[in-house]
């Protein structure tokens, strides 16, 4: 399942999901032996999942065929993937569809005339990492590999919608907008085709547009703009969502949007005009049960756990996390932080000089705005994750990306996460001062981090931007579930409760940090590169463990989450306007 609510009324679109055949190929001669005309030793599977989990390939890196074999009624047809880990290829009927890098973002194949009967699509999965891949082999996550999301093969007729976002303007005081829509149409028949392009907001048809395009023409268009009055605003409060549905004579498209406001004044993040405080987790979309291939169900576990914490915010660290993951957070209001796998300790300072791997991360960014760009719970485009920003080259990235983030990305902040503010020289080329800081685990004593704000404050009144709100994007310790000791030694459970809580009060404390992303939400099993300090082959610092069993963090964190909210509605019934 792609989304939590129906895309099309009109469109015929079959879910591929479920068996398969696969075969891995350690020898790479699967397309030498033309393996796409069909696997000689395929074995059942199910999609997605992760490759990994299968018998005796834990520890696979290299090609996976698969195989599905589907009934076709003829016509133009479109092959949608949401997620193929990490190198992907494509063939129909033995023929190249296409090729696609990058696992967390979808893709897809137009083929427009397909013949009525049984077709064999078969994919290419590869995990393995060169000098040009993002991420780079060294990650602080496993290196799973698969058909990871939903695989779906769609009907195309006459002139069809394959992609929209609305763009749209608030008023200062917030009573009224104007909106543009803007979409990718393609003309599925061989023969030119005139048909008017429908707009409506919640039933009523806000603009139109008719146009003709040749056979098999793609093109990009805009409407004109329209107003939209006394909009229901999008807030943690009342997350207000408005049905955006697209329609020409043969097809339709249909999307969720809101209305809201985010922007930065005087070293604050105000949502609406209101100051927000963050009280954040990072979460990796991963299980050892599953992979990357995480069930929806299990996701509605994670929103409930997140939700009791007294989170108000979600840091997807550090990919594109699934589309209906973002739908519940549209639903149920939590802010979220949607970003890249530039995953930095594994990029060197040539590797950021590298023009493909430049291009590719601007490829990735394309990709994540055009297919999440209307979810009004994404308030933060993320570039990179702790790179060596003290090079010109990750100056010349951090620009490259966030000129672009800023003009095509619509009303977000643009950061990234920096363990080394001592030196980064990126500082300017963000909205919010993003730090991955590790006092009382990597270095120094829990103590430490009194006073930290304030040294890095100083350097940021040295560059010019102390007037740019302090985030913690990371923080934190180690802890192995069920590890108890009275000395709150490390490693143990008692000493990760203690050193969260400490942080966050010194957070909630300082009038220039605007919020925290506790590192991490659960276990998570990682890639032996991350070397011997990940006990168990996990990154240990959840606060819940691999399966969601709570921690004394969990507690901690929770008692510290609820009293900083209740102080905030305290505010609010006084007449003060916080978050």
């Amino acid at each position: 399942m792609a989304r939590l609510f129906e895309e099309h009324l009109i469109r015929k679109s079959t879910c591929l999901d479920g068996a398969w055949r696969m075969q891995a190929d350690p020898c790479d001669v699967g397309e030498s032996e033309q393996w796409e005309t069909g696997l000689p030793h395929g074995a059942f599977t199910s999609v997605p999942s992760v490759f990994n989990l299968r018998e005796g390939m834990l520890d696979y890196e290299g090609a996976v065929f698969y195989e599905k074999n589907f009934f076709w009624g003829g016509g133009c047809l479109r092959l949608t993937f949401d997620g193929v880990l990490t190198k992907a290829k494509a063939w129909l009927d033995g023929d190249l569809l296409g090729t696609h890098t990058g696992g967390f973002t979808g893709f897809s194949f137009i083929v427009p005339n397909a013949p009525k009967g049984w077709h064999r699509l078969t994919v290419c999965a590869d995990n393995r990492f060169d000098a040009h891949s993002i991420p780079q082999k060294k990650v602080d996550w496993y290196h799973w590999g698969g058909i990871i999301r939903s695989v779906r093969v769609e009907t195309l007729c006459g002139i069809a919608i394959l992609s929209e976002r609305m763009e749209y303007t608030l008023a200062e005081d917030l009573t009224s907008a104007t909106a543009r829509v803007v979409m990718r149409l393609y003309n599925a028949s061989d023969a030119e085709a005139t048909d008017t392009v429908r707009v409506a907001l919640e039933g009523a048809e806000t603009a139109s547009l008719r146009l003709t395009l040749a056979p098999h023409e793609t093109r990009e268009v805009t409407t004109e703009t329209f107003a939209v009055q006394a909009p229901r605003l999008w807030s943690p409060e009342a997350p207000e969502l408005y049905t955006l549905y697209l329609s020409t004579t043969t097809d339709d498209l249909a999307d969720r949007v809101g209305f809201r406001l985010v922007e930065v004044k005087a070293g604050q993040v105000l949502l609406n005009h209101r100051p927000v405080e963050f009280r954040g987790v990072n979460r990796h979309e991963e299980h050892p049960d599953f992979g990357f291939a995480f069930p929806q169900a299990l996701m509605a576990r994670d929103l409930e756990l997140i939700e009791d914490l007294g989170c108000n915010a979600v840091r997807g660290s550090h990919y594109p996390n699934r589309k209906d993951f973002l739908d519940l957070l549209d639903e149920s209001g939590l802010l979220f932080w949607s970003e890249i796998p530039i995953w930095g300790c594994g990029f060197s300072k040539e590797a950021l000089a590298d023009p493909q791997i430049v291009a590719g991360g601007l490829e990735m960014h394309r990709e994540m705005l055009e297919q999440y760009y209307n979810h009004p719970c994404i308030l933060f485009w993320g570039m990179h994750n702790e790179i060596p920003s003290d090079c010109e080259a990750a100056v010349e990235m951090s620009r490259s990306y966030y000129r672009y983030l800023k003009e095509s990305g619509g009303n977000r902040l643009v950061v990234y996460a920096s363990n080394q503010p001592e030196k980064d020289q990126c500082l300017q080329y963000c909205d919010c001062v993003c730090l991955n800081i590790y006092l009382g685990w990597y270095e120094g004593k829990p103590a430490d981090w009194d006073g930290y704000t304030d040294r890095i404050l100083e350097r940021l009144r040295a560059l010019g931007v102390a007037d740019k709100p302090i985030l913690y994007s990371e923080f934190g310790a180690a802890a192995l579930f069920g590890c108890h000791d009275a000395d709150t030694v490390l490693w143990s459970e008692e000493y990760q409760a203690k050193l969260l809580a400490h942080c966050l009060r010194v957070f909630h404390s300082h009038p220039a940090v605007v919020g925290a992303f506790v590192w991490q939400f659960a276990d998570i099993r990682t890639c032996p590169a991350a070397g011997i300090n990940r006990a168990r082959g996990f990154n240990n610092k959840g606060i819940l463990n691999e399966y969601r069993k709570p921690k004394l963090a969990y507690h901690a964190v929770r008692q510290c989450y609820r009293e900083f909210a209740r102080a905030e509605a305290e505010k609010n019934g006084k007449g003060e306007t916080t978050i």
